[in-house]
């Protein structure tokens, strides 16, 4: 039996009715419309995989169908029945997109036409060569949304010297299997970078298991991570796996891992050193491989100089480094982040595509991003979900990105208590004069008209 989901249109309900019953009878779930302006809104609430419309219909013809059925579903194949064929009626709705075009037996009448097994072989043939189409695109589209899926959390979008260079490291170190210590402010995208090292990686089929080591207590972190031992038959604790078990093969990625314990640090060496962990209440090894990724937003340098890091430790994570450049040093990436938020949370949200104009393009072109891609992120569905016309306006920007008092206030204040002035004043002047040729277009009279 074949099977498959087929929509027929025609205006002569008897000849739905015996087409029908064929194609039932040849084992499809076939659903039947006989006025064509029903056609698209059922295909809105309808999942189809081919459809057969009549040529010759009142309101709506056959080809004008076709065109607004591959408008709006290019890749669901067409059918096009016709009791009148001719080679340029043919053509034409070929051109439109049709999958096949049928000669309809209707000149010889519909019993003459259903008794012919050449007129049912060629639907029949013609049907199941477009259902194999339609099982193909949708067979491709699964798998494209189940890749899109499984990179779309680690997307990095850029064309800057600094997110290139970036990235041709993680393409160098993505084949070893040694550490990586993965650095950079909160927002950078350190996650993203872990999940291009393992999907870039020889173990991109085996398990990517990350695990936030600041949001659990030290006793909850040791049994999420090594896992925990049953303790007896009458006893209620159970026999559980850690997140390093079941990274077994696969990369195991640790973000914030300035906040492990001093004991939590001995007996993640303990796994680098022997490649085995004994689980919490149990005595006995367990043998694990796993390629270790770390991240950190603070200085473990300098933890490791004040005793809150372990030296040792420090030194077999840190064999490969890599360091996130923050936002404001790849301006040039701003424009298209901006427009894949924008692209993402209007899909996301079910909304009409909106943008930015030109001059609030520039204001965000020009902030300084203290939080990052994230704080970004968060302006551009602020804006989106806020503002109710398509262009989005410099007056409907959030009050820290276009008041530059208050940008000042805030950058001053995220200055260390000790700095050398003149090198402080030096950087400033840097900055100002860097984010006002980014608002003047890089034109060098209209940034110094800007700056008096």
């Amino acid at each position: 039996m074949a099977g498959g989901r087929v929509l027929i249109i025609d205006d002569e309900k008897n000849y739905l009715l015996i087409l029908q019953a064929i194609l039932e009878d040849e084992g499809y779930e076939v659903t039947t419309i006989n006025d064509p302006e029903m056609v698209m809104p059922y295909l809105e609430e309808s999942e189809v995989d081919v459809v057969i419309t009549d040529m010759k219909m009142p309101k709506i013809t056959g080809r004008e169908l076709l065109e607004h059925i591959k408008k709006s579903y290019p890749r669901l194949p067409v059918l096009i029945m016709t009791a009148f064929g001719s080679i340029e009626s043919a053509v034409e709705v070929m051109r439109h997109g049709a999958f096949d075009y049928i000669t309809k037996g209707f000149n010889c009448g519909i019993v003459d036409y259903i008794t012919k097994p050449f007129a049912n072989d060629e639907l029949l043939l013609s049907l199941n060569n477009a259902m194999e189409l339609s099982k193909t695109h949708r067979q491709y589209q699964i798998l494209r949304e189940s890749l899109e899926e499984r990179f779309s959390s680690h997307q990095i979008i850029g064309k800057s010297k600094a997110i290139l260079d970036t990235l041709a490291l993680v393409d160098r170190v993505a084949q070893s299997k040694s550490s990586v210590l993965i650095c950079g402010e909160s927002g950078t995208g350190k996650s993203s970078i872990a999940r291009a090292l393992h999907f870039s990686s020889p173990r991109n089929d085996m398990p990517f298991v990350a695990v936030n080591c600041k949001a659990f207590t030290t006793p909850m972190l040791d049994v999420e991570l090594f896992g925990q031992e049953s303790s007896g038959v009458n006893d209620t604790v159970a026999m559980k796996r850690g997140r390093i078990e079941l990274a077994d093969q696969g990369t195991l990625y640790l973000s914030e891992i300035a906040s492990l314990s001093m004991e939590l640090q001995v007996k993640l060496l303990r796994v680098l050193q022997d490649k085995t962990i004994e689980r919490v209440g149990g005595t006995e090894p367990v043998s694990v491989d796993v390629r270790l990724v770390v991240s950190t937003a603070e200085d473990l340098n300098q933890l490791v100089l004040q005793g809150k890091f372990r030296e040792d430790l420090f030194y077999r994570l840190n064999v490969v480094k890599i360091v996130m450049p923050p936002l404001r040093e790849r301006r040039e990436d701003i424009p298209l982040l901006v427009a894949h938020f924008l692209n993402k949370i209007c899909t996301e949200n079910n909304m009409p595509q909106k943008y930015f104009s030109y001059e609030a393009l520039n204001y965000l072109n020009g902030y300084e991003w203290q939080g990052n891609i994230r704080q970004l992120q968060n302006v551009v569905e602020r804006c989106v979900i806020m503002v109710p016309h398509k262009e989005i306006g410099v007056e409907d920007l959030p009050p820290e990105v276009k008041d530059e008092d208050a940008q000042f206030t805030s950058a001053v204040d995220l200055l260390p208590p000790t700095m050398d002035l003149a090198e402080t004043l030096d950087k400033i002047e840097g900055a100002v004069i860097r984010r006002a040729l980014v608002r003047a277009d890089f034109v060098q009279s209209r940034a110094a008209e800007m700056l008096g």
